[in-house]
């Protein structure tokens, strides 16, 4: 538990954390070498509560990704079309449970989140998950598994503000025989109501020349293990993140 110092911070519930769900909210991403973490969390103990459950402070996240046969979740995004989706799987492992979940993000930048509880990752959608995708507004997509990823997440909650705090380290992603690995890089998403720059993990971040970074696991999993898939529009992106994970 204490790989990150993280018994250094108060504890919060997922009871506790219900109250600042955020599932409509603006995100903003950063991405850092995980040699860069402890410092970012030492000047974050007085204001954040961690999420703690089963005495686990780190959790591990397993992720099913889901699009169609030409990959229209992943071109949307590399087009640039502003209202688009992804469609997933999450586990969380230390409490077995899994959900079925639709992320949207519009065209004034909001995500809006909505999920289902299911029993296990489906491989093959059931009626069920079918109709919920359906009755989200997302009709004639021929849907399959398109991506797995892995991941180590730590929760934070601000607390006096309406702010979460995800930091992710230990990705990777992987389809069929090709794997790839990011195990030196971290990847902070504070998620507000709305956007607001002076709470204390954006001074954090920017005190230490650490800017806002636009980063979807989907699309960057993609492009790491997909061959012959365009992907310029992330060259960018991925010549960063590989830097930073040496």
């Amino acid at each position: 538990m204490n790989r990150f110092n993280l018994l250094n911070f108060d504890k919060t519930t997922l009871a506790e954390m219900n109250s600042v769900s955020l599932m409509k909210r603006v995100d903003t991403k950063f991405i850092l070498k995980e040699s860069q973490l402890l410092e970012v969390l030492s000047k974050l103990y007085d204001d954040y509560k961690i999420l703690e459950i089963d005495q686990e402070r780190l959790m591990k996240y397993s992720t099913l990704y889901f699009d169609s046969q030409n990959k229209k979740c992943f071109k949307d995004h590399h087009n640039g079309k502003l209202n688009r989706y992804k469609i997933r799987m999450r586990k969380y492992l230390v409490s077995d449970i899994c959900f079925l979940e639709i992320k949207k993000k519009n065209n004034l930048g909001i995500t809006n989140k909505i999920r289902r509880q299911i029993k296990d990752f489906e491989t093959n959608l059931t009626s069920e998950s079918k109709d919920f995708i359906t009755k989200s507004n997302i009709n004639n997509l021929l849907l399959e598994p398109s991506l797995y990823n892995n991941f180590s997440r730590m929760t934070f909650v601000n607390k006096s503000e309406a702010e979460r705090l995800t930091i992710d380290v230990d990705l990777s992603f992987s389809f069929g025989a090709k794997e790839k690995k990011f195990d030196k890089l971290v990847v902070i998403e504070i998620k507000q109501e709305g956007k607001r720059l002076n709470t204390t993990i954006n001074r954090v971040l920017k005190s230490m020349s650490i800017l806002p970074t636009n980063f979807s696991k989907y699309c960057i999993g993609i492009s790491n293990t997909l061959n012959n898939i365009k992907s310029n529009r992330f060259k960018e992106i991925n010549l960063k993140i590989n830097k930073l994970n040496n």
